[in-house]
């Protein structure tokens, strides 16, 4: 599947989060926007700066009406345990056969790892901001939160 881009309608999705409870992303449509980072793995040093930096942030996505959801491989228990460790305060999905980063396109970095891309979809479903940099945590949450203010 081609990756998304700047303008494209967000593909539905429904997935697991690290509760075992089934997140639906049309629930969000008309209500508010969603920024979606995906990320390698948990406890890994990149990806826990980032989780922790949506997390340092969340209180301003929280109130630009945004819901912040992180999307890895690895499984309920691992995402529960690594938000419970870093205090995260919002989900993150088990996407254990990558088929979310095939429906959005993520592509693996050096071919072989997980992509690091976030998105940012507005309450319309319409996708904002597509962000994908392999080593780098923090500008991913500084560019989601200029795209969320944006609009």
């Amino acid at each position: 599947m081609p990756a998304l881009a700047v303008g494209d309608t967000a593909p539905p999705f429904t997935a697991t989060l690290q509760d075992g409870e089934t997140f639906d992303s049309g629930s969000l449509i008309g209500r508010k926007s969603l920024v979606l980072f995906f990320y390698p793995k948990d406890n890994t040093p990149v990806c826990t700066q980032q989780a922790c930096a949506f997390r340092d942030a969340y209180e301003q996505f929280v109130k630009a009406d945004v819901e912040v959801i992180g999307v890895s491989s690895d499984s309920p228990e691992s995402h529960r345990r690594f938000a419970e460790k870093h205090r995260l305060p919002f989900p993150i999905i088990s996407d254990s056969d990558s088929s979310l980063r095939k429906l959005f396109g993520v592509p693996r970095a050096l071919g072989i790892f997980p992509g690091r891309v976030t998105y940012v979809i507005d309450r319309t479903g319409v996708v904002r901001l597509v962000y994908n940099a392999t080593l780098a945590a923090e500008p991913h949450v500084r560019k989601a939160l200029e795209a969320v203010t944006k609009t």
